[in-house]
């Protein structure tokens, strides 16, 4: 197992998400859609449920949605909210997907 594995005790996928419940998330749709809200709860195959949910667009909110259900394959990905996830009493700040996309070329 790779030390990065172990970042605040996240070994597997669904323990972001576990570790997610009840904050804010970001997730972006097969639809080029993205919404942001609170995680409530999801399953195995990835359906989400979100409160407070609003569909984003050019990083404003388009339009609120409320209590919603998103049904698994039509996630991309999904991100905690927050700008930086601290590790071992520092901050690493999150890197945006351009900036990761950026590195591996």
């Amino acid at each position: 197992m790779h030390k990065i594995d172990m970042v605040n005790g996240i070994e597997r996928p669904l323990d972001l998400l576990n570790s997610s419940k009840g904050k804010e998330v970001l997730v972006q749709l097969k639809n080029d859609r993205q919404l942001v809200g609170t995680l409530l709860a999801f399953d195995i195959h990835i359906n989400v449920v979100m409160d407070n949910a609003k569909e984003m667009m050019g990083g404003e909110v388009k339009r609120s949605i409320g209590l919603t259900f998103l049904r698994g394959d039509t996630i991309i990905f999904i991100s905690p909210a927050s700008t930086s996830i601290p590790a071992t009493g520092t901050n690493i700040e999150k890197k945006t997907e351009t900036e990761s996309l950026e590195k591996k070329e």
